[in-house]
């Protein structure tokens, strides 16, 4: 977008306002640019997304991002501040960087013309505040001095001149408290509470290249300027303004210019104010989030697209704790430090892989994944971190969250760390980091294996092994090997699916054979497959169909081998099919072919395996209900058989009987087939769906026959600042060596203290919690007491 179709405004970096300074540990920021987005979060690291044009996003690259995107690794960055196409931060250590476009010079590097794509250091002097204009920037060192650079021709840097600099220029003498840069103006609030503006006429009588006092009052507390208007917070809580009002970004009822700062209303309990391109958006100390100006794209939040000449309350919630308004857009947090975005999304700014919003949308970092599961109308996954997330249909408690209620995006289940999962028609299985084995969902069959047949809404544990390698969930049963190489099983066993040589159903784990070299199993319908350390191929259960591929359609009620071949090295069961790879990287498939699922180019099934065209190049396969997918060795992937809801992902509803890529990328990782959807991880561990998703499956809210990327997996554990918990807090915090939580009605408390990759690190039974060996960094604190159970947010120092 070019500067002169769209004259845009600059961010003034925002500090997050605490709700109660005891509380709260490093606070984030954010900031909005004119279609770029930035935040710190409480970790100290930096993320951003939106247009990339010149690097703007700091990721070492020129490409637009539509989630935000961690910059570097560093964990200690303090302040940020965006700019229309660059970015300015400070870190805790004083020091400045800048990156994005550098034409006029706004890096501040010294330089002009030379883009930057990653940050790099301005000087080495200490920053204390930074805010970025359209195209110059303006900053307070720790000393109180204020400096400017870049862009110049209004007399926008207030040195006096209208020459343009690359480099730091002190601003007279004085000391200063704050600064904001807008389009081609700059004002700015000194140690006295003075206010001064300087730049071209928008803002004053007439342009001035030096600092202009504004009228005599000396308790001006905060500035911010947008594109042609300026809002102002006295120490009194009264909100002023002044300058363009063509869209009632002043707020005072009118369209009128005011050449004079003007009272807002008659509140005194503003707290935090930010000027955007034509709108304008404030919190009071109430926690309540207003906005007024230009609505065309939804930036005001009201859930409309009207102009508002006056401030409207955003939605009836409180909390909010800072906010900041960019080019037809703003964002804003929350006290439990969530983050969210409305207005504008055309460049991806809003980071919700969203469209237009007209009110507020919560956004979170990309979520990375190691492991996922396609279950019947609902999906399961492990983040990189070991968290576990469940979304889709909840019927009889499969999702595991103690409800039944269906969830259309990721929620968290419990908070212990996992490696393993499998979902089923009903019921999941999921081994946790330590080696033991849980279970959750219908267990109308035994099919838990915690030796019952009641339901289980929130993950039990099965049995008190510790020892389990990989579980399989097929229709009604389950199977498992353990690192011993022994194999397991229990659930239904109608048609002898367990293996055991009978065909009595089982509510535990009970073992097939005396076998300790079986190497993967897997289960289905009402069949299982497996492959042994010595690449023999086995199966047992179900036959009608050929799927056991003995070359019979006769059930068998314990192990049998498939041929003679010793090269097998994995295999899926389907519905009633089953697909296997062989060493050499050879694909076979045998069983029902109703939908071509076989992807042998017919629709005949198979009593014994076929192999699956010639290609020698497959790496992992994964059968579902009537489909099946495949990644080769390159990175493609592929899919096959029924397509009716488009589950197979290639943009068509069309059922196909050989293997059809999935688009044109070689990035795919892992792929897992459900009944009528699929989800896959790519190469950088971020979760793709598509399919049917009528239960909220896909994380997305529509059906789609091509893959969509879920861009955030969801809301971690929930937290709410400690002022929200009525007597609950936790004192002191930040804590050394000890916490106590006070307000407690007695002293019967179960703690549990999280760390911030969710897993148990500290277990209390007293208001009294020793914090002795860990680390300085951010917790979670879970008490229960009498029924209730708070969550607080815990810093250690």
């Amino acid at each position: 977008m070019s500067i002169s179709k769209f004259p845009l405004w600059a961010v003034l970096s925002l500090w997050f306002l605490a709700v109660a300074a005891q509380a709260q540990t490093q606070p984030q920021r954010i900031a909005a640019g004119s279609a770029h987005t930035a935040s710190i979060h409480p970790d100290g690291t930096l993320w951003t997304w939106g247009t990339n044009t010149y690097g703007q996003l700091g990721d070492g690259t020129t490409i637009d991002e539509t989630a935000p995107g961690q910059v570097g690794t560093d964990t200690n960055w303090q302040v940020v501040a965006a700019g229309d196409q660059f970015t300015a931060a400070i870190r805790t250590d004083g020091s400045l960087w800048t990156w994005g476009n550098n034409n006029t010079g706004q890096l501040g590097n010294g330089y002009a013309n030379y883009n930057q794509t990653q940050p790099a250091q301005v000087g080495t002097d200490a920053w204390q505040s930074i805010s970025a204009g359209s195209n110059h920037a303006t900053a307070i060192r720790t000393d109180g001095t204020l400096w400017t650079w870049g862009d110049n021709q209004y007399g926008q840097l207030g040195d006096g001149t209208t020459l343009g600099q690359n480099a730091p220029v002190q601003i007279g003498t004085a000391t200063w408290r704050s600064v904001s840069a807008g389009t081609y103006n700059t004002a700015a609030i000194r140690s006295d509470g003075t206010l001064w503006a300087w730049g071209s006429t928008l803002l004053l009588p007439g342009a001035s290249t030096s600092p202009v006092q504004i009228g005599t009052a000396t308790t001006w507390q905060s500035i911010s300027v947008g594109n042609g208007h300026a809002v102002a917070i006295r120490t009194d809580g009264t909100l002023w303004a002044w300058g363009d009002n063509s869209q009632g970004q002043l707020g005072n009822g009118t369209t009128s210019r005011q050449v004079v700062p003007v009272q807002i209303g008659t509140a005194s309990t503003w707290q935090s104010v930010a000027a955007g391109t034509n709108h304008t958006v404030a919190t009071r100390t109430d926690g309540t989030l207003w906005a007024w100006g230009d609505n065309t794209y939804g930036q005001l939040g009201d859930g409309t697209t009207n102009r508002r000449l006056a401030p409207v309350q955003v939605g009836s919630l409180s909390g909010w704790t800072a906010v900041d308004a960019g080019n037809n857009y703003t964002v804003a947090l929350r006290a439990d430090n969530t983050f969210w975005a409305w207005g504008d999304n055309t460049s991806g700014q809003l980071g919700n892989n969203a469209g237009v919003q007209t009110s507020p949308i919560q956004v979170a970092p990309p979520s990375t994944w190691r492991a996922i599961a396609a279950g019947s109308n609902y999906s399961v996954g492990i983040r990189m971190d070991g968290t576990l997330w469940a979304w889709g249909d909840n019927l009889n408690g499969r999702l595991g969250d103690g409800t039944t209620t269906n969830h259309d995006a990721p929620v968290q289940i419990g908070a212990a760390t996992w490696q393993s999962i499998s979902a089923s028609t009903n019921f999941t299985l999921a081994i946790r980091t330590d080696g033991t084995l849980w279970a959750w969902g219908d267990n109308t069959e035994g099919q838990l294996g915690n030796g019952t047949r009641v339901n289980q809404r929130t993950p039990v544990q099965i049995g008190t092994a510790s020892t389990w390698q990989s579980i399989s969930a097929g229709g009604r049963h389950a199977v498992a090997i353990r690192t011993d190489g022994t194999l397991w099983a229990w659930g239904n066993n109608q048609s002898g699916q367990l293996g055991l040589g009978a065909v009595s159903a089982q509510n535990a784990p009970v073992q097939v054979g005396s076998g300790t070299t079986w190497q993967s199993v897997s289960a289905s319908g009402d069949h299982t497959a497996a492959v042994r350390a010595d690449g023999t191929l086995w199966a047992w259960g179900s036959n009608y169909a050929g799927q056991l591929g003995d070359g019979t359609t006769t059930n068998q009620d314990a192990p049998v081998q498939i041929g003679t071949a010793t090269t097998w090295r994995s295999v899926t069961a389907g519905y009633i099919f089953t697909l296997a790879l062989r060493t050499n990287g050879t694909l076979w498939a045998w069983g029902n072919n109703s939908y071509g699922q076989l992807g042998n180019r017919t629709y005949i099934s198979q009593t014994a395996p076929v192999q699956v065209g010639t290609v020698s190049t497959w790496q992992s396969v994964n059968a579902g209900g009537y489909g099946a997918a495949a990644i080769r060795t390159d990175g493609s992937l592929w899919t096959w058989g029924n397509n009716g809801l488009g589950q197979l992902g290639n943009g068509t509803t069309t059922t196909t009987n050989t293997p059809v890529q999935v688009g044109t990328g070689a990035t795919w990782q892992r792929v897992d087939a459900g009944g009528n959807h699929m989800l896959a991880i790519r190469t950088d561990n971020l979760l793709w769906a598509w399919g049917w998703n009528s239960s909220g499956q896909l994380a997305q809210p529509v059906d789609n026959p091509t893959p969509l990327y879920i861009p955030s997996g969801g809301t971690p554990l929930a937290t709410v600042a400690n002022t929200a918990l009525g007597s609950w807090q936790l004192v002191p915090n930040p804590a050394q060596g000890r916490v106590r939580l006070q307000g407690l009605t007695t002293k019967l408390v179960a703690v549990k203290v999280f760390d911030a990759q969710g897993r148990l690190v500290r277990n209390a039974t007293t208001p009294d919690i020793v914090l002795t060996g860990l680390a300085p960094g951010l917790y979670l604190l879970r008490a229960t007491t009498e029924g209730t159970t708070r969550t607080l947010r815990l810093a250690v120092e």
